[in-house]
């Protein structure tokens, strides 16, 4: 399970360095094998341990892609896929089409999401967090969860 946010940079070439607790997570977990792809609906970046990317791919095929969204979705999420491997050093480098759809640059917020990570520009995620709430109601779900 990954919890928590970690600050990372990343170099000019578009490596960055996996944090070490959640490097070990991924290592033993998949043997350091991820695929990182586009979220639908924000501007960063989802990565998942291939196992459980494995497991959402045929849900993401199955969608209808009669309806836009669905589609848009699937144009997204496959469309951005990349396998990659942590390197020796515990990196991956990430390919600029990625790097260009999440506007990411030198700063980086690497934010716990249980079975998946999201990756995010500094700038972008405080942005985000500025504006969070600002448009949408609550879900029901949310009205029976006590914090």
């Amino acid at each position: 399970m990954f919890l928590g946010s970690h600050a990372i940079t990343m170099d000019a070439k578009g490596r960055l360095a996996i944090p070490a607790k959640i490097r070990d997570a991924l290592l033993s977990d998949c043997q350091g094998r991820v695929v990182i792809t586009a979220h639908t609906e924000e501007r960063c970046l989802l990565v998942y341990p291939e196992p459980q990317w494995l497991d959402l791919l045929p849900k993401i095929e199955a969608l209808p892609n009669i309806h836009r969204k669905a589609r848009m979705a699937q144009r997204l999420l496959l469309g951005y896929a990349t396998p990659l491997e942590l390197d020796g050093n515990g990196r991956v480098l990430l390919p600029s089409t990625l790097r260009d759809y999440a506007c990411l640059e030198k700063k980086l917020l690497l934010v716990g999401q249980g079975k998946k990570l999201e990756l995010w520009s500094e700038s972008n995620w405080f942005d985000w967090l500025n504006a969070a709430g600002d448009d949408d109601e609550m879900p029901e779900e949310m009205l029976t969860l006590s914090l």
